[in-house]
């Protein structure tokens, strides 16, 4: 994966320029939409900054907040539908790569599956409340660590604070991932 440099991104096509920063961002076209009609940018960071002033803006429709949310891969998706960075963000990769026997990948792979299903269900619960995905910026914490703050948030959390945790987070995993590609 990369990111051209910023230049070439500021004279990018529609289709390229989405296609970019959907490394970032997964993809979110009210958000890649403003993006784009916002060049040209500084740098990546100036554009994740352009990207947090516009979800944070009090005017933004809640209906473009929520396609925004819900563009991200929930917690335990399916590994087949996820970006390379959210397989490694999520610890698939990690997971299946430290196995030394076929018993202990055996066990191992039947607590991942448990750890899944338990956040599948915590997923569809936190939807059924807040009405968008749960997204957290993961920062090298395993699924099983994520267990108990959906519980927590599906109990005692409110859907303004929910909405505003999760899109702030959305900023850090992009930020994150600009790291991790060496581009500023």
């Amino acid at each position: 994966m990369n990111l051209p440099p910023i230049s070439e991104l500021n004279e990018s096509s529609y289709d390229e320029f989405i296609s970019s920063i959907n490394v970032l961002f997964e993809s979110a076209p009210p958000l890649a939409n403003s993006l784009y009609s916002s060049r040209p940018y500084t740098s990546y960071n100036s554009l994740i900054s352009s990207a947090t002033k516009f979800i944070q803006n009090t005017e933004l429709p809640i209906s473009q907040k929520l396609e925004i949310i819900n563009a991200h891969p929930r917690l335990g998706e399916n590994k087949n539908n996820l970006s390379s960075f959210s397989l490694k963000e999520q610890g698939y990769l990690k997971s299946s790569a430290n196995y030394n026997s076929s018993q202990n990948k055996s066990s191992s792979l039947d607590e991942d599956e448990i750890i899944d299903t338990i956040l599948k269900e915590l997923n569809n619960k936190y939807e059924e409340k807040f009405g968008f995905r749960f997204v957290i910026f993961v920062n090298g914490k395993s699924r099983r660590e994520f267990i108990p703050i959906l519980q927590d948030a599906i109990t005692k959390g409110n859907i303004e604070e929910e909405l505003k945790r999760g899109l702030s987070d959305m900023m850090s995993i992009a930020t994150d991932r600009l790291k991790k590609l060496g581009r500023e």
